[in-house]
């Protein structure tokens, strides 16, 4: 199971290195990492999305912890949160299929970035299911590149789990559901 880890650290030279060296030294993988500065001057905030089960994700908070600018570490995955992603693709786009394309992008609120003879770059922004599902759908147009800002996600205050509402409101989707 991937779980969503999210770390304040101080702002210090050097964090993101030994936060990264104590994962490689015990052989785990980091999915997705996303760093900038949190809502206090000097605090950085990691949002990281690992692999493992919960022993595994206990063993590795235990970790963080132990390194010295480390301040916070929650594992936010069953928290109800806000994940976003960025991604920009770069999509075969003819002047036969570019209409389709574009008609496609507007469906996942994507906007056209660049425009080649032909290709175009699209941005979009949504949470990290959005971004795959678009990339699929134009994957049949012939994707060149593509580059992704790895997931940033905040707990909601109102406490509303999203994901269990969209079940409710399809039950069908429940069977999708990872």
């Amino acid at each position: 199971m991937k779980h969503t880890l999210s770390v304040l650290a101080e702002d210090e030279a050097g964090v993101l290195t030994r936060i990264a060296g104590l994962f490689a030294r015990r052989g785990f993988n980091i999915e997705s990492l996303a760093v900038g500065p949190a809502e206090q001057n000097g605090v950085s905030r990691i949002t990281m999305v690992v692999p493992g089960d919960d022993r595994v994700i206990e063993q590795i908070v235990k970790q963080l912890y132990k390194l010295i600018h480390v301040l916070k570490v929650q594992d936010i995955t069953e928290i109800p949160c806000v994940e976003r992603e960025l991604m920009l693709l770069k999509v075969n786009a003819s002047s036969a299929t570019r209409s389709e394309v574009i008609e496609l992008a507007q469906v996942f609120r994507a906007r056209v970035v660049d425009i080649a003879e032909d290709s175009l770059t699209l941005e979009i922004v949504g949470d990290p299911g959005k971004l795959v599902a678009l990339a699929g759908i134009l994957n049949k147009f012939g994707v060149r590149e593509v580059a992704r800002t790895g997931t940033i996600a905040l707990t909601r205050e109102s406490g509303v789990n999203t994901e269990y509402l969209k079940t409710k409101a399809n039950p069908d989707r429940v069977a999708q559901l990872p």
